[in-house]
């Protein structure tokens, strides 16, 4: 195995992290109308991702300045095709990251309705794009000779890309759902197990419906068996979130998820973007690749500091491990302050 391939590796592991850790994050965003019926309810919910998603988020940056120091012709191309998409998903982040700071600042239900709505969309719109992108990316893009990109915005709107999209929003509805079941008591927490087992349904024809297609376009023996895997670790959470055992349903989803990210980039590799125009415009691992020099600095600290990193969000994990219920959420006071400030 050279360093490229690697790197490669490594890059689609830090992509399945931050999809299976941010996944139930976009979830709870997305659920949180659904399950938030009360503000007793939406703080709750809030509250199970409170101490974690801002770690989570950090799997995002690190991917992408992997991607550009050990693949920097793979970013610049990546960013410039996709620069609208990735531009939404940045401004979705940033608003939902302001309105999990700034919604309890002023004791007002108008103002806490707004940015519930931010949280909404903050999660919403990087739950169907980035489920868009990789498809598109996995079923290859319009790369001229020179690796610039050629096509239109509207080449995201492709049925593989909408399929991928689609995809990504269920399975990660599903898996917020679980959690929130996982992580939660009371009336929530039933409510949250009845909404994963109708998620579930549709996610798995959905899940199952993009790795058939992806396995039948770009598919290996290898992408065979883990495409097969995440359709039925899908259909085990299913059986166990009826059965009230959120915590293998947590588990299956999870391994859903890697299982999805292990076959698209199974299926990618050795390109990392394919061409639609000619195949000998694709960009491949190797000359996408920055020079061994580089790569081999990347890997020593690579060894150095992923197992603490891996080691502190573990850390983190384990601390706020307990259920929470709403016994547990104070009421919101009212201060004398211009502002009226409240936090929740």
């Amino acid at each position: 195995m050279t360093l490229t391939d690697v790197w490669f590796t490594l890059i689609a592991l830090l992509w399945t992290g931050y999809f299976f850790l941010e996944g139930f994050d976009f979830g709870v965003g997305i659920l949180l109308p659904v399950l938030g019926r009360s503000e007793t309810h939406r703080r709750l919910l809030i509250n199970t991702i409170g101490p974690v998603w801002d770690g989570n988020e950090v799997w995002l940056i690190v991917a992408a300045g992997a991607t550009f120091a050990a693949f920097p012709e793979w970013y610049a191309s990546l960013f410039s095709g996709f620069y609208l998409p990735l531009l939404v998903i940045l401004v979705a982040l940033i608003l939902r990251g302001v309105a999990f700071e700034y919604r309890g600042k002023v004791d007002s239900d108008r103002w806490r309705r707004n940015w519930d709505r931010a949280i909404v969309f903050g999660s919403l719109a990087p739950a169907v794009l980035w489920g868009a992108i990789f498809a598109s990316v996995v079923h290859g893009v319009a790369l001229d000779a020179d690796h610039q990109y050629a096509g239109g915005p509207l080449d995201l709107l492709s049925p593989y890309a909408l399929a991928g999209g689609a995809a990504t929003l269920l399975l990660f509805t599903t898996h917020g759902a679980v959690f929130v079941a996982l992580k939660t008591t009371g009336d929530i927490r039933h409510s949250a197990r009845a909404v994963a087992g109708r998620t579930g349904v549709a996610a798995l024809v959905a899940v199952a419906g993009c790795l058939a297609w992806l396995q039948l376009t770009r598919g290996t023996t290898a992408t065979a068996v883990t495409a097969a895997l995440g359709a039925a670790a899908l259909l085990a959470a299913l059986i166990a979130v009826r059965a009230g055992r959120e915590g293998r349903a947590f588990g299956a989803t999870a391994v859903t998820i890697v299982a999805a990210t292990a076959t698209l980039f199974g299926a990618l590799h050795p390109d990392v973007l394919p061409s639609t125009l000619d195949p000998a415009y694709s960009l491949t691992i190797t000359n996408a690749a920055a020079s061994p020099y580089t790569l081999r600095i990347m890997t020593w600290v690579a060894v150095a500091f992923i197992p603490v990193v891996l080691l502190y969000q573990g850390w983190t994990y384990w601390v706020f491990r307990k259920r929470i219920g709403a016994q547990q959420i104070p009421p919101v006071t009212s201060r004398p302050s211009p502002a009226g400030a409240a936090r929740s």
